[in-house]
């Protein structure tokens, strides 16, 4: 009896961690605005799912409504990703 109920909490605390984990997702991408021509490469947060076409949706809406034009993702990659990318996005580093 007691290791079924056991069992059970692990299950159960395992199933509460894996939404946190699947939440870890992130894109990196190229963005212009115009008059100047202005470019950027930039990381971002990726809510949802973590695809490109997911990732193109949100930051095309994040980056128009502060005047960029999104001109690619990419690519989607968790939190191992992050480091690498953190001296190329710079001051775009998870800014939108």
């Amino acid at each position: 009896m007691k290791n079924k109920l056991l069992s059970a909490c692990i299950a159960v605390l395992v199933g509460l961690g894996a939404p946190a984990m699947a939440a870890d997702c992130y894109a990196d991408y190229k963005a212009k605005q115009d008059n100047p021509l202005r470019l950027h490469y930039g990381v971002a947060v990726v809510n949802g799912q973590c695809s490109k076409a997911n990732a193109r949706n949100e930051l095309s809406k994040r980056l128009g409504a502060k005047g960029w034009t999104l001109l690619n993702v990419v690519s989607v990659f968790g939190p191992e990703g992050l480091a690498k990318r953190k001296d190329s996005a710079g001051t775009n580093f998870l800014r939108f």
